[in-house]
């Protein structure tokens, strides 16, 4: 029993080394291609980390903007009620 799985293994063994150690210039040309394929979806994908940085950025000096401007908008309301109540005493 063990002679014969030894044997069915071996011959297994050399069968696949067999198939694995041929390499055709097809399938060579479709790595290549595929190899390629990776590096520009690499460039990409870098590329838009940096816009989504950019935009990030900007969102943040925005938000800043945006509470200046609120706060600016909070101080001449308050300057605002308090000249209506002048008026009304």
């Amino acid at each position: 029993m063990n002679k014969v799985f030894l044997a069915v293994a071996a011959s297994g063994v050399v069968f696949l080394s067999g198939c694995a150690s041929s390499t055709d210039s097809a399938t060579m040309a479709k790595m290549d291609e595929l190899s390629n394929q990776v590096s520009q979806l690499s460039d990409e994908v870098a590329t838009l980390k940096n816009g989504q940085m950019m935009l990030s950025d900007k969102i943040d000096q925005n938000s800043e903007s945006i509470s200046a401007v609120r706060e600016e908008a909070q101080r001449a309301n308050e300057r605002i009620d308090h000249i209506a109540q002048s008026y009304t005493k």
